[in-house]
Formats: C-alpha cells, structure tokens, sequence
C-alpha cells in the first residue's frame, strides 16, 4: 500500500539518519548468504571470530561481523485519502521488524568480500484501504504483510582503494510483486581524503489492477486472495546516483550527489478514485512515464569530543512540475563514554504535479487527473531524538550485545497530516 511506504521512508530515515530524503516513489523495496559449513570445492570455509583472519594455504575464513535487529511501530492519521477521492480517513498502523547479517572474508588477493542477509516483514491495517470496498467486513486491503528481503555482496580493495558490490530484492504485499538489482562502484583517492560513488539499479514490478468496487465490470475480480479475475500491469523503475565526498579538514567532511530516475509503466493507483466537477467518478489516470532529478549536499562537522552537527539539503524536480525542498539537522551528543543522545529535524516543501486537483475539481477534458495529497502542495516537519547505548562491557553484560538504540520521531503536515513512529534497534557484534 502507498501509505505503507510513507511508513518504510520513515524507518530508512531513522535507522540511517539521514532525515532529509524525499522520495515520490510508490513502492521503495527493500536470501540470506548460505554458509556450508562442509567443503564445496578444494578451498574450505569456516566461522571465525578473529577480525585478523586471512586466507592462508587454500583456506578462507568466514567471519560472521554483526548481526542487527530493528523493530519499530508507526501510526497516522490525516483525512485526505485518494482511495475516497481525496477525502476521508488516513488512519494507519504498522509495525515493522528486520534482521541482518553481515559476513566476511579476504580472499587470496587481501581483498575484502563482505555479504549481507536482510529479511524485512511489516504488518499493517489501513482504514482508508478498505474502502477500496466498503461492502465488504473486511476486504483483502484492509491489512496485509509485507515481505522484502535483499541479498547484498561487496569486495574492497584496499590496494587499489576501490570497492564493487550488487545487491538483489525481492518484494511482496497483496496487489504487487517487485525484483530488484543494484549495482556499485566507488573509488577513493590514496589518502582516502576523496571518494567518487556510482551506484544504478532497475526494479521491475507487477500490479495487480484492483478498481474501487462501484467502477468493476462485470465478472471483474474482488482482489481478494484467489480471486485471479483481475488483470496485472507493469512497472519498471531505474535509478541511478553519482556522488563525491571530500574530507575537508579534521573537522569538516562534505559529499554531494545526484540521483536521477525513470519509470514507465503503470504509475497510478487503479484504486485511487477520482470525483469531477459534475459529480461523475473515475479512477486516478497519471503518465506513464516520470523522470525524477533529486540532488543533494551533506556536511558533517566534529564540534569537540562530544558534538557532531550533521546537515543535509536536497532539490527535487520532476517532469509531473512537482519541485522540492528539504532540509535537515542532526546532532549526536555525547553525554558520556558509552551513551548518546541524538536529536533530529527535517523540514520539506513541495509543490503539486500539475495533475492535482481536490475532490470535484477537475474537469472531464482533462487527460490525467488525481486527487492524492501526497503528490500535492504541502508542507511538513518530521523531529525527534533518540539514545544510543554502547557499554565497553556489552549491553546488560552480554558481550557480544554491542549498541541498543531508542528512537521516537513525530511527522506532521500543512494538509493536517499526522504520524508518529518508535523505533528500538540492537547490534551485536
């Protein structure tokens, strides 16, 4: 569901701190590396603790580097679904859990293969989705389980100063289905000072055409599970992002970046309804194609021992005439030698596409038309803190329990939109 990732770009947003993203997208997609522990060639592969561990005589060792854990609960409210027209209630519950593992190996070449096994599951009940077909006690979009697991590899060099890696999702809820490849490449100067990044990747999707109840023809499939009568679109998405980062003294480190993207296929929400001047209804119509050209500039500045500001800003521009500007501020503090706080806040505005209009605005010569309000005029503010726990001795005396992490932010917009998200995550190492 398309309010389920406002939900998803908040937990990013947390979790990496990076506060001032803004994406459009609809969907943002998130098998874990098997590790045998029995010969497959001439070459064995272990287990290891030791970080010091390399390949000698024909051997690799396989380090297992850390294991990571979030889980997190987000709610929203607002009354501005497209599902109704642009009308309606917003309201929204989620809650998400992911787990990682992150292994390693230097192959013969002293070079650093890391792998990373990410299984991801959201459980949501949305209110303004079940009026997809309100005739129903509870229809197929009124709650649903989202899985996204990725499977991510990388090799440094260190000799050569540069890193590659790909990574491979996969995405399932009830009206889509979504794989995914990522493809990097950076390279560093010798004083690791400078590093230029490339990254592209392509998503391919399928959607399932679900129509609000009253628009189906006859014979026309519920969407309800097993009910097939129902047709499928496409939709591929391509990104890409060039960056540069430059270490500008001890304390200042700036990296600037450009991601552009394109997607064609079916861009609208068959389900969004869409009510015109005289009162006919029909469903939400969009291009079928969007070019997107995001840019952003990051700066972190060391203030001392135990303050670091972290400052982001970002344009936005699409060929729907959508603009946007975010804004956002980070400041970890250090309040003793194994416990942070870290408050936040992100500011964004952004203006319509020009095929936004409210409820009974627009015109049946119109080509294209929606009344989402998050492809609207709006502004919004998203703030919080969070504290991070990292004891020399683990946490609550468990060893290998390296940080825990409390987070809570509170999302609000200029259209009346609400949302509020906790976030608990845990590292072991």
């Amino acid at each position: 569901m398309k309010k389920t990732i406002i939900t998803i770009g908040l937990y990013a947003s947390l979790l990496s701190g990076a506060f001032a993203q803004y994406d459009n997208t609809k969907y943002l997609f998130k098998t874990k590396p098997k590790v045998d522990s029995k010969p497959t060639s001439s070459k064995e592969y272990k287990l290891s603790s030791n970080p010091n561990a390399e390949a000698k005589s024909g051997f690799r060792t396989l380090k297992l580097e850390e294991v990571n854990l979030v889980s997190a609960y987000y709610n929203q409210d607002g009354n501005h679904s497209a599902v109704t027209g642009g009308i309606g209630t917003e309201k929204l519950i989620d809650f998400a859990n992911s787990l990682d593992i992150k292994l390693s190996f230097i192959d013969k070449k002293a070079r650093k293969h890391t792998l990373i096994g990410e299984a991801a599951i959201d459980y949501y009940s949305s209110a303004s989705s079940d009026k997809i077909d309100p005739r129903s006690v509870s229809s197929a979009s009124m709650s649903d389980v989202h899985f996204y697991p990725t499977l991510s590899w990388s090799r440094k060099d260190d000799k050569k100063h540069s890193t590659v890696g790909a990574s491979f999702s996969y995405s399932t809820e009830w009206d889509y289905q979504s794989h995914g490849v990522n493809l990097s490449y950076s390279k560093s100067s010798k004083d690791n000072n400078t590093e230029f990044s490339l990254k592209a990747g392509a998503f391919f999707d399928t959607w399932s055409v679900i129509l609000p109840y009253e628009l189906r023809p006859d014979g026309y499939g519920s969407g309800a599970e097993g009910d097939n009568n129902i047709d499928f679109k496409r939709r591929n998405s391509y990104n890409a992002s060039i960056g540069v980062s430059q270490v500008i003294n001890k304390r200042l480190q700036l990296m600037a970046v450009i991601e552009p993207s394109y997607q064609e296929g079916l861009l609208s929400t068959p389900y969004h309804r869409v009510y015109f001047t005289d009162g006919t209804l029909k469903v939400e119509k969009l291009p079928g194609t969007r070019a997107k050209l995001p840019m952003g500039l990051r700066a972190s500045y060391f203030l001392g021992d135990r303050f670091i500001i972290r400052t982001f800003y970002r344009y936005y521009q699409d060929n729907w005439g959508m603009t946007a500007h975010t804004a956002s501020i980070e400041v970890p503090i250090k309040i003793t030698s194994f416990v942070s706080i870290t408050p936040h806040y992100r500011f964004n505005s952004q203006t319509a596409v020009k095929y936004f209009a409210p409820i009974n605005s627009h015109k049946l010569t119109e080509t294209y038309y929606t009344s989402d309000f998050d492809i609207s005029d709006f502004k919004s503010a998203f703030w919080g803190a969070g504290i991070r726990i990292a004891p020399p001795d683990g946490v609550l005396g468990i060893k290998h329990w390296n940080t825990a992490e409390l987070r809570y932010g509170h999302y609000n917009r200029s259209n009346g939109m609400v949302a509020n998200i906790i976030t608990l995550s845990a590292k072991f190492k």
